[in-house]
């Protein structure tokens, strides 16, 4: 397997995380685009693994580090036109297990209650298809919708909601892990907290 050279600094993992989708999918094998823009970077990874940017993302890349660009490889998926989830409210039971794995935090609702995705929020990154065990949620061709333009989020935009989507669930992860061992902790002593 031939790889790339590796990049010479970090700021070219910038540069290449800047001409990724930032759908955050990990279809291309790695956790969101900024881990894979570095494996680029060290040249563990080849430019072809991104499904939603397609060639022309591939043919970006390709400029950018002054090689051939290289067709989609198809384990990592396909090209499509851009996708939208759409939840089926009628069918939803609210178990809110679409809710975590959003990686821009595009699908709102509460536990018992009907959820729904904001359109001009989601970038089809297809992750909340799996965990939902009513099979309620679809993907849909944008163009199809009447309440959206059909445009992808700005990569921007994506890369800013998943960094705090990403913060709050280490937050909430630290917390967690925080009242569980004051719990331990009181446990041992003899005593418990409240």
């Amino acid at each position: 397997m031939s790889t790339l050279p590796a990049m010479p600094d970090m700021s070219s993992a910038d540069e290449i995380d800047a001409l990724l989708p930032q759908t955050q999918c990990t279809r291309c094998g790695y956790a969101g685009c900024r881990p894979y823009a570095e494996a680029i970077a060290r040249g563990e990874a080849k430019i072809n693994q991104c499904p939603p940017g397609g060639a022309a993302t591939i043919g970006a890349l390709a400029r950018l580090l002054g090689c051939e660009p290289l067709p989609l490889n198809p384990a990592n998926g396909v090209e499509t036109s851009y996708r939208l989830a759409q939840i089926d409210e009628s069918r939803c039971i609210g178990c809110a297990k679409c809710l975590p794995p959003c990686p821009v935090d595009a699908i709102v609702g509460a536990p018992r209650h009907m959820h729904t995705v904001l359109v001009e929020l989601c970038t089809g990154c297809e992750l909340c298809l799996a965990p939902c065990p009513v099979d309620c949620i679809s993907m849909v061709e944008a163009s199809a919708l009447a309440d959206t333009s059909a445009a992808a989020p700005p990569p921007g935009l994506n890369r800013l909601r998943f960094a705090a989507h990403t913060e709050r669930t280490e937050r909430r992860a630290r917390e967690r892990a925080a009242v569980i061992a004051a719990h331990k902790q009181s446990a041992r002593s003899g005593r418990l907290t409240p």
